[in-house]
Protein backbone atom coordinates (compact mmCIF):
# COMPACT_ATOMS: atom_id res chain seq x y z
CA UNK A 1 0.00 0.00 0.00
CA UNK A 2 1.18 3.45 -1.06
CA UNK A 3 1.43 6.48 1.18
CA UNK A 4 -1.52 8.02 -0.98
CA UNK A 5 -3.52 4.89 -0.45
CA UNK A 6 -2.69 4.63 3.58
CA UNK A 7 -3.89 8.05 3.79
CA UNK A 8 -7.47 7.41 2.01
CA UNK A 9 -7.77 4.55 4.25
CA UNK A 10 -6.76 6.76 7.30
CA UNK A 11 -9.42 8.89 6.58
CA UNK A 12 -11.88 6.77 5.29
CA UNK A 13 -11.87 4.27 8.46
CA UNK A 14 -10.06 5.53 11.20
CA UNK A 15 -10.16 2.91 13.15
CA UNK A 16 -7.58 1.33 11.18
CA UNK A 17 -5.80 4.50 12.06
CA UNK A 18 -5.81 3.74 15.22
CA UNK A 19 -4.71 -0.08 15.00
CA UNK A 20 -1.90 1.49 13.31
CA UNK A 21 -0.84 3.69 15.87
CA UNK A 22 -1.62 0.90 18.51
CA UNK A 23 0.96 -1.39 17.38
CA UNK A 24 3.48 0.89 16.73
CA UNK A 25 2.84 3.12 19.67
CA UNK A 26 2.24 1.82 23.24
CA UNK A 27 0.91 -1.85 21.50
CA UNK A 28 4.60 -4.01 22.54
CA UNK A 29 4.13 -2.34 26.19
CA UNK A 30 0.82 -3.45 27.02
CA UNK A 31 -0.16 -7.36 28.57
CA UNK A 32 -1.51 -10.12 26.10
CA UNK A 33 -5.30 -9.56 27.22
CA UNK A 34 -5.18 -5.48 27.61
CA UNK A 35 -3.88 -5.12 23.54
CA UNK A 36 -6.15 -7.83 22.37
CA UNK A 37 -9.07 -5.96 23.77
CA UNK A 38 -7.74 -2.86 22.44
CA UNK A 39 -6.86 -4.30 18.97
CA UNK A 40 -10.49 -5.82 18.67
CA UNK A 41 -12.18 -2.44 19.60
CA UNK A 42 -10.07 -0.92 16.74
CA UNK A 43 -11.26 -3.44 13.98
CA UNK A 44 -14.88 -3.76 16.16
CA UNK A 45 -15.64 -0.76 17.39
CA UNK A 46 -16.50 -2.59 20.68
CA UNK A 47 -14.84 -4.82 23.40
CA UNK A 48 -14.77 -8.41 23.18
CA UNK A 49 -16.67 -10.46 25.60
CA UNK A 50 -13.61 -12.59 26.67
CA UNK A 51 -15.57 -14.49 29.73
CA UNK A 52 -18.85 -15.68 27.38
CA UNK A 53 -17.70 -15.15 23.87
CA UNK A 54 -20.40 -15.59 21.37
CA UNK A 55 -19.11 -14.60 18.21
CA UNK A 56 -16.51 -16.43 15.87
CA UNK A 57 -13.94 -13.29 16.01
CA UNK A 58 -14.51 -13.34 19.66
CA UNK A 59 -14.04 -16.69 20.22
CA UNK A 60 -10.62 -16.54 18.34
CA UNK A 61 -9.57 -13.49 20.74
CA UNK A 62 -10.36 -16.10 23.85
CA UNK A 63 -8.33 -19.07 21.98
CA UNK A 64 -5.27 -16.58 21.98
CA UNK A 65 -5.40 -16.55 25.20
CA UNK A 66 -6.27 -19.57 26.50
CA UNK A 67 -5.73 -22.38 23.78
CA UNK A 68 -1.80 -22.33 24.10
CA UNK A 69 -0.02 -25.16 22.33
CA UNK A 70 3.80 -24.57 21.49
CA UNK A 71 3.16 -27.30 18.63
CA UNK A 72 0.80 -25.10 16.90
CA UNK A 73 4.47 -22.94 16.21
CA UNK A 74 5.48 -26.02 13.71
CA UNK A 75 1.85 -25.70 12.16
CA UNK A 76 2.29 -22.38 11.35
CA UNK A 77 5.86 -21.70 10.52
CA UNK A 78 5.88 -21.80 6.90
CA UNK A 79 8.78 -24.34 6.14
CA UNK A 80 8.33 -27.08 9.15
CA UNK A 81 4.69 -26.91 8.54
CA UNK A 82 5.50 -28.95 5.22
CA UNK A 83 7.35 -31.21 6.99
CA UNK A 84 3.94 -32.00 9.16
CA UNK A 85 1.63 -32.03 6.45
CA UNK A 86 3.55 -34.39 4.64
CA UNK A 87 3.08 -36.64 7.31
CA UNK A 88 -0.32 -36.80 7.23
CA UNK A 89 -1.26 -36.44 3.70
CA UNK A 90 2.17 -37.41 1.79
CA UNK A 91 4.92 -35.34 -0.15
CA UNK A 92 2.83 -35.60 -3.54
CA UNK A 93 0.52 -32.40 -2.31
CA UNK A 94 3.74 -30.06 -0.70
CA UNK A 95 5.56 -27.50 -3.41
CA UNK A 96 9.09 -28.46 -3.52
CA UNK A 97 11.25 -26.63 -1.91
CA UNK A 98 14.33 -24.87 -2.78
CA UNK A 99 16.17 -23.82 0.37
CA UNK A 100 16.17 -22.44 3.64
CA UNK A 101 18.78 -19.61 4.93
CA UNK A 102 18.61 -17.29 8.62
CA UNK A 103 19.98 -14.80 6.34
CA UNK A 104 19.10 -13.63 3.18
CA UNK A 105 23.50 -12.91 2.24
CA UNK A 106 23.18 -16.82 2.76
CA UNK A 107 21.37 -17.58 -0.27
CA UNK A 108 23.79 -18.74 -3.51
CA UNK A 109 21.04 -17.17 -6.12
CA UNK A 110 23.44 -18.91 -8.71
CA UNK A 111 22.25 -22.49 -8.14
CA UNK A 112 18.44 -21.60 -7.65
CA UNK A 113 16.54 -21.98 -11.38
CA UNK A 114 15.66 -18.92 -13.22
CA UNK A 115 12.24 -18.78 -11.66
CA UNK A 116 11.07 -18.95 -7.77
CA UNK A 117 9.46 -17.85 -4.90
CA UNK A 118 11.43 -16.64 -1.56
CA UNK A 119 9.41 -16.15 1.65
CA UNK A 120 9.81 -15.63 5.33
CA UNK A 121 8.62 -18.19 6.87
CA UNK A 122 7.11 -16.78 10.41
CA UNK A 123 4.45 -13.64 9.07
CA UNK A 124 2.34 -12.54 6.40
CA UNK A 125 3.34 -10.52 3.34
CA UNK A 126 7.23 -11.06 3.10
CA UNK A 127 6.92 -12.92 -0.48
CA UNK A 128 9.17 -12.36 -3.68
CA UNK A 129 8.07 -13.64 -6.63
CA UNK A 130 10.80 -14.21 -9.24
CA UNK A 131 9.31 -14.96 -12.59
CA UNK A 132 12.47 -14.08 -14.51
CA UNK A 133 15.85 -14.14 -12.66
CA UNK A 134 17.58 -11.71 -15.55
CA UNK A 135 15.52 -9.00 -14.29
CA UNK A 136 15.76 -9.56 -10.52
CA UNK A 137 16.17 -6.69 -8.53
CA UNK A 138 18.53 -8.24 -5.81
CA UNK A 139 18.39 -4.71 -3.88
CA UNK A 140 14.60 -4.79 -3.51
CA UNK A 141 14.62 -8.17 -2.66
CA UNK A 142 17.23 -7.90 0.15
CA UNK A 143 15.39 -4.76 1.45
CA UNK A 144 12.02 -6.40 1.77
CA UNK A 145 13.14 -9.49 3.06
CA UNK A 146 15.45 -8.43 5.79
CA UNK A 147 12.53 -6.05 6.74
CA UNK A 148 10.34 -9.06 7.55
CA UNK A 149 12.83 -11.02 9.00
CA UNK A 150 13.41 -8.29 11.61
CA UNK A 151 9.00 -8.21 11.98
CA UNK A 152 8.23 -9.98 15.42
CA UNK A 153 5.03 -11.07 14.16
CA UNK A 154 3.71 -12.52 17.61
CA UNK A 155 3.70 -8.74 18.88
CA UNK A 156 1.70 -7.49 15.54
CA UNK A 157 -1.77 -9.61 16.80
CA UNK A 158 -0.48 -11.81 20.08
CA UNK A 159 -1.29 -14.83 17.60
CA UNK A 160 0.96 -17.19 20.39
CA UNK A 161 2.12 -19.66 17.58
CA UNK A 162 4.19 -17.23 16.01
CA UNK A 163 6.09 -16.45 19.33
CA UNK A 164 7.83 -19.46 19.29
CA UNK A 165 9.34 -19.32 15.04
CA UNK A 166 12.66 -18.88 14.40
CA UNK A 167 12.46 -15.94 11.42
CA UNK A 168 14.17 -17.74 8.09
CA UNK A 169 13.76 -17.38 4.63
CA UNK A 170 12.40 -20.04 2.24
CA UNK A 171 12.25 -20.49 -1.76
CA UNK A 172 10.00 -22.56 -3.60
CA UNK A 173 9.37 -23.90 -6.91
CA UNK A 174 7.39 -21.17 -9.10
CA UNK A 175 4.34 -23.03 -9.49
CA UNK A 176 1.62 -21.67 -12.50
CA UNK A 177 -1.54 -22.49 -13.01
CA UNK A 178 -2.32 -22.60 -17.31
CA UNK A 179 -5.60 -22.10 -16.69
CA UNK A 180 -5.34 -18.50 -15.70
CA UNK A 181 -3.47 -15.74 -14.82
CA UNK A 182 -2.95 -15.99 -10.93
CA UNK A 183 -2.84 -19.01 -8.77
CA UNK A 184 -6.27 -19.05 -6.61
CA UNK A 185 -5.95 -20.07 -2.86
CA UNK A 186 -8.76 -21.74 -1.54
CA UNK A 187 -9.16 -21.41 2.06
CA UNK A 188 -11.23 -24.15 4.11
CA UNK A 189 -12.57 -23.22 7.65
CA UNK A 190 -12.27 -26.59 10.00
CA UNK A 191 -14.05 -26.72 13.43
CA UNK A 192 -12.78 -29.97 15.06
CA UNK A 193 -11.80 -31.71 11.49
CA UNK A 194 -15.16 -30.89 10.28
CA UNK A 195 -14.97 -28.27 6.92
CA UNK A 196 -18.37 -26.18 7.28
CA UNK A 197 -16.87 -23.43 4.82
CA UNK A 198 -14.13 -21.90 2.62
CA UNK A 199 -13.51 -18.30 0.97
CA UNK A 200 -11.69 -18.00 -2.47
CA UNK A 201 -9.06 -15.13 -3.08
CA UNK A 202 -9.49 -13.90 -6.54
CA UNK A 203 -7.64 -10.92 -8.16
CA UNK A 204 -4.41 -10.20 -6.07
CA UNK A 205 -2.25 -9.78 -8.77
CA UNK A 206 -4.55 -6.25 -9.82
CA UNK A 207 -4.02 -5.11 -6.29
CA UNK A 208 -7.91 -4.99 -5.28
CA UNK A 209 -8.73 -8.31 -3.73
CA UNK A 210 -11.93 -10.30 -3.65
CA UNK A 211 -13.02 -12.36 -1.32
CA UNK A 212 -15.80 -14.78 -1.98
CA UNK A 213 -17.31 -17.80 0.72
CA UNK A 214 -18.93 -20.95 0.19
CA UNK A 215 -20.62 -23.27 1.72
CA UNK A 216 -19.27 -27.31 1.14
CA UNK A 217 -21.62 -27.92 -1.35
CA UNK A 218 -20.05 -24.76 -3.24
CA UNK A 219 -23.49 -22.63 -2.89
CA UNK A 220 -21.96 -18.60 -2.90
CA UNK A 221 -22.55 -17.80 1.07
CA UNK A 222 -24.01 -13.85 1.40
CA UNK A 223 -21.92 -12.17 3.24
CA UNK A 224 -18.80 -10.09 3.13
CA UNK A 225 -15.68 -9.38 4.86
CA UNK A 226 -12.23 -7.24 4.55
CA UNK A 227 -13.37 -7.41 0.58
CA UNK A 228 -16.03 -7.23 -1.59
CA UNK A 229 -17.37 -9.88 -3.86
CA UNK A 230 -15.94 -11.18 -7.10
CA UNK A 231 -17.48 -9.83 -10.26
CA UNK A 232 -16.72 -12.83 -12.43
CA UNK A 233 -18.41 -15.80 -11.57
CA UNK A 234 -15.98 -18.41 -9.97
CA UNK A 235 -15.93 -22.19 -11.19
CA UNK A 236 -15.90 -24.68 -8.66
CA UNK A 237 -12.69 -26.20 -8.92
CA UNK A 238 -11.50 -29.98 -9.70
CA UNK A 239 -11.13 -32.17 -6.89
CA UNK A 240 -13.21 -29.67 -4.80
CA UNK A 241 -14.26 -32.92 -2.96
CA UNK A 242 -10.84 -33.91 -2.42
CA UNK A 243 -10.13 -30.85 -0.62
CA UNK A 244 -12.67 -30.84 1.62
CA UNK A 245 -11.14 -33.87 2.64
CA UNK A 246 -7.48 -33.07 2.80
CA UNK A 247 -8.38 -30.41 5.02
CA UNK A 248 -10.60 -32.36 8.04
CA UNK A 249 -7.64 -34.55 7.60
CA UNK A 250 -5.35 -32.19 8.27
CA UNK A 251 -7.64 -30.22 11.27
CA UNK A 252 -9.30 -33.41 12.87
CA UNK A 253 -8.69 -32.74 17.15
CA UNK A 254 -8.44 -28.92 16.64
CA UNK A 255 -11.56 -26.73 17.63
CA UNK A 256 -10.51 -24.46 14.79
CA UNK A 257 -7.73 -23.60 12.09
CA UNK A 258 -8.03 -23.13 8.78
CA UNK A 259 -6.70 -25.10 5.73
CA UNK A 260 -4.80 -23.15 3.02
CA UNK A 261 -4.84 -25.24 -0.08
CA UNK A 262 -3.98 -24.48 -4.31
CA UNK A 263 -5.51 -25.91 -7.40
CA UNK A 264 -2.59 -26.07 -9.34
CA UNK A 265 -3.62 -27.58 -12.98
CA UNK A 266 -5.82 -29.40 -11.46
CA UNK A 267 -3.71 -31.09 -8.51
CA UNK A 268 -3.84 -30.24 -5.05
CA UNK A 269 -1.38 -28.17 -3.42
CA UNK A 270 -0.52 -27.36 0.29
CA UNK A 271 -0.61 -23.27 0.93
CA UNK A 272 -0.61 -23.03 4.76
CA UNK A 273 -2.26 -22.74 7.98
CA UNK A 274 -3.86 -20.29 9.97
CA UNK A 275 -5.39 -20.67 13.47
CA UNK A 276 -6.85 -16.65 13.77
CA UNK A 277 -8.24 -15.69 10.59
CA UNK A 278 -7.96 -11.63 10.11
CA UNK A 279 -6.64 -12.62 14.06
CA UNK A 280 -10.47 -12.31 14.78
CA UNK A 281 -10.58 -8.52 14.11
CA UNK A 282 -12.84 -8.23 10.43
CA UNK A 283 -16.42 -7.42 11.21
CA UNK A 284 -18.79 -9.91 8.76
CA UNK A 285 -21.20 -7.79 6.85
CA UNK A 286 -24.11 -8.91 7.66
CA UNK A 287 -23.31 -9.00 11.44
CA UNK A 288 -25.28 -12.42 12.08
CA UNK A 289 -23.07 -14.25 10.68
CA UNK A 290 -20.04 -13.79 13.21
CA UNK A 291 -22.66 -15.04 15.60
CA UNK A 292 -23.56 -18.16 13.36
CA UNK A 293 -19.84 -19.09 12.33
CA UNK A 294 -19.30 -18.75 16.55
CA UNK A 295 -21.72 -21.55 16.95
CA UNK A 296 -19.80 -24.09 14.95
CA UNK A 297 -16.41 -23.36 17.41
CA UNK A 298 -17.07 -24.87 20.42
CA UNK A 299 -14.34 -24.03 23.04
CA UNK A 300 -12.46 -26.39 25.12
CA UNK A 301 -13.55 -27.01 28.07
CA UNK A 302 -10.25 -28.38 29.91
CA UNK A 303 -7.91 -25.39 29.54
Amino acid sequence: MNEKNRFIKAIKHPEWLFGVLLRRTIGPYMNDESFIKWEYFSGMAKFPDLKNPKTFNEKLQWLKLNDIHEDYAEMVDKASAKEYVKKIIGEEYIIPTLGIWRRFDEIDFSKLPNQFVLKTTHDSGGVVVVSDKSNFDIAEARRKLNKSLRNNYFLQHREYPYKYIQPRIIAEQYMVDESTTELKDYKFFCFHGKCKMLFIATDRSLGDVKFDFYDTEFNHLPFMQGHPWATKEIQKPECFDEMIQIAEKLSEGIPHVRVDLYNINGKIYFGELTFFHFSGNVPFIPHEWDNKIGEWLVLPNDV
